[in-house]
């Protein structure tokens, strides 16, 4: 019989992390950790370094200090917080799928090429393989039909569906979203959420910036609530957004409702 008192292995750990734009200190010293299968939902206004926060993990912004750690394993950071280690960070990021606002597809591309493009060129996945495990991923989005299409002839939704498609292509250990419902038509939201939700039912490690709060209580594990550069509270959805101690908290979810 499994314990279930034992602890899951850490994916993502950040501690201290400060982040500063010349003179603007965007990120005062945030830390966040997630254990394998956690949801970790970030909230939080404009500005306030949710995106930032989830950048610096995968080193897409270099952070100006503190202490990443994936996987277990330490990023070699230089006291700057650049990586000391240039191919440790390309190591650790093939890791990590990120799935951006916009949906960064190759527009020239079909789908199925999309998908394929990294795991066949940067992991050296035999073509065939990468082709049959797309397939199956296309299938898991609702996507099966679309494969030889071209982005240009896809909806914003299908577009960020073949996005998460092509991120778990490479097989990471976690899953970084960075608010993928905001460039959406809102009647195309509920189809994106609804592969995220499935994600997490299948115990999948994601790093949520969202500003769909109630997609947040439903399917968080954590949830970090973000207020210039600083966490101002975190813990349980019920938590958080039934009870928040924060009155700054209780402003942003009148605002957000």
């Amino acid at each position: 019989m499994k314990d279930t008192a034992a602890p899951s292995p850490e994916a993502i750990r950040v501690d201290e992390l400060h982040k500063s734009f010349g003179a603007h200190h965007v990120l005062k010293g945030v830390s966040l950790r997630a254990c394998e299968g956690d949801v970790v939902a970030i909230i939080g206004g404009s500005g306030s370094g949710k995106s930032t926060m989830l950048r610096c993990i995968n080193f897409l912004e270099t952070p100006s200090s503190g202490r990443i750690s994936i996987g277990g394993e330490d990023v070699a950071m230089r006291p700057d917080g650049s990586p000391l280690n240039r191919k440790q960070i390309e190591r650790l990021r093939q890791s990590l799928g990120m799935v951006f606002q916009s949906f960064n597809l190759w527009t020239h591309r079909t789908v199925l090429e999309n998908l394929i493009e990294v795991p066949v060129h940067v992991l050296k996945t035999p073509k065939d393989e990468a082709i049959a495990r797309a397939r199956k991923l296309l299938a898991r989005v609702g996507l099966a039909e679309k494969e030889g299409a071209y982005p240009a002839f896809m909806s914003g939704g299908q577009q960020q569906r073949a996005a998460i498609a092509r991120a778990l292509c490479m097989e990471p250990r976690a899953m970084l979203f960075d608010e993928p419902t905001s460039a959406l038509d809102p009647e195309l939201v509920g189809e994106v959420l609804q592969v995220i939700r499935g994600l997490a039912d299948e115990g999948r490690t994601m790093v949520l910036v969202t500003h769909e709060m109630k997609f947040a209580r439903e399917v968080a594990s954590h949830v970090i609530y973000l207020h210039n550069g600083l966490i101002e509270e975190q813990g349980p959805p019920d938590q958080l957004f039934g009870a928040p101690k924060s009155e700054r908290l209780k402003q942003f979810l009148k605002s957000v409702a």
